[in-house]
Formats: C-alpha cells, structure tokens, sequence
C-alpha cells in the first residue's frame, strides 16, 4: 500500500501517536474511521450508478480487436484510401464517356511509373 513495508507502516503509527497524543488519539481514530467509510460508499454508490446507467453488461458487446492501433498499417490504409479514390475517378470517367460529356473528364495526366512529379522553383 503505497509502497510502505510493515516496519515503515508502525514507525509512521508511532510518530501519529506521538504528535497527535494519547487523549486525541481515539477522536483521530473515528474521524479516519469515518472518512474511510464515506469514501467507500460514495465509490459504491457511484459503481451502482454506472451499472443502472449502462446496463447490466454494457462493454461485453464491443469488438474491442476493431480498435487496437496495432493491427492497422498506415500504409495499407493509405494505399486503400488510394485505390477506392481511383475506382471513383474511373467510374465517373466511363460514365461521362458514356454520355459523350468530355468536359467532366480530368484533364491531368498520368505520369509513368518511377518518373517525378514537375517541380516549380519559383514556387513558394
């Protein structure tokens, strides 16, 4: 208990008896005594409370494997992000070469694979 060893533990009682006296000791005591048990029974009350609140097994129906940081790649995630944007950007150039809107099409083009993005050095 907050890391004190037994020895430490009696040596602080001591000290307690000594300070506060013999004729104080007992009203100290029941104070203690007295605040122990409000703490506790404000912690159970606040427990009952949460349980009422939430139900009876509130957090047994969570996948809580779905929410670990550890088993995503942000690249995989980025490379799907990529992917499905693509996908999109296909579908919606076959629908407007369907309808004969050519204006809807992206003007940019394609760089091969392994070449460099243009680079403005003037830019800021």
């Amino acid at each position: 208990m907050f890391g004190i060893s037994g020895m430490e533990f009696i040596i602080l009682v001591i000290i307690a008896f000594v300070v506060i006296g013999p004729e104080r000791m007992p009203e100290y005591a029941q104070k203690l005594k007295d605040g122990v048990k409000y703490v506790r029974g404000v912690a159970f009350d606040a427990k009952d409370e949460l349980k009422e609140t939430l139900g009876d097994n509130p957090l047994g129906d969570f996948d809580w494997k779905q929410y670990d940081p550890r088993q995503y790649d942000p690249r995989t995630i980025v490379r799907e992000a990529l992917a499905e944007d693509d996908a999109e950007r296909a579908a919606a150039r076959e629908e407007a070469a369907k309808s004969g809107n050519q204006e809807q099409q992206s003007p940019a083009r394609r760089l091969p694979a392994g070449a460099y993005a243009p680079f403005d050095t003037e830019a800021t």
